[in-house]
């Protein structure tokens, strides 16, 4: 039976307390083993994060201590699976580049802030986001800086809401993303400020293949 942890907490505005569980749940439906947690303690132990197929974060705006980060990068690098979204996985832990290294991305505006009505574009033809088709949602836009290395499967475009990068011109910006480092697979979905943006339709669908993939379930 695959294995999978997944850890929430941190800024409580992204509800991590109601996503986090809710990504654990899908699990459970898909017939893996699912060890929950509101500690980043689970990362203390190398070893043990190794032992998991897919590690599932669910921090924003927190700290990480450096080891913990490292043992997460290290089982990553060894073939465990990395897969979180929005705030959740690319803007948890600002002060430490080795996970923005690992995760692809790091979160740095959301011009208009909540609220922005805006579509989703798919992008690419892999099966990840096959038959899912365009899609529109009203939330934060996320503007990222991103790995250049990332597969993009879906984009938004900017600007939409006016302010000082709208003189760069249009620019397609990364909302569904995935990447290796080394062994491991790490899939990134911009979408889910809140539980009620990712926990139907469009969006939920995409993150439970991206979950699935990065367990290599899929």
């Amino acid at each position: 039976m695959a294995r999978a942890l997944v850890t929430w907490g941190g800024w409580e505005g992204h509800e991590p307390e109601r996503v986090g569980p809710m990504f654990a749940d899908w699990l459970r439906e898909e017939g893996m083993e699912v060890t929950l947690t509101d500690s980043l303690a689970c990362f203390d132990d190398a070893e043990a994060v190794k032992a998991y197929d897919l590690i599932v974060p669910v921090w924003t705006m927190s700290k990480i201590e450096k080891q913990q980060a490292l043992n997460v990068c290290a089982a990553v690098a060894a073939g465990t699976g990395i897969a979180g979204c929005h705030g959740g996985m690319c803007d948890a832990f600002r002060e430490n580049v080795d996970w923005q290294f690992m995760t692809g991305a790091q979160w740095v505006a959301h011009p208009g802030n909540d609220g922005v009505e805006y579509g989703v574009r798919i992008t690419s033809t892999d099966p990840l986001v096959a038959g899912v088709g365009d899609f529109t949602v009203k939330t934060e836009q996320y503007y990222l800086h991103v790995d250049p290395a990332v597969k993009v499967h879906a984009v938004c475009d900017f600007p939409v809401v006016e302010g000082p990068h709208s003189v760069n011109g249009p620019v397609a910006m990364p909302v569904v993303f995935t990447k290796g480092y080394g062994a491991g697979r790490v899939y990134y979905n911009a979408l889910g400020h809140q539980k009620n943006v990712i926990d139907h339709g469009p969006a939920a669908e995409l993150m439970r293949r991206g979950l699935l993939w990065a367990a290599r379930k899929s």
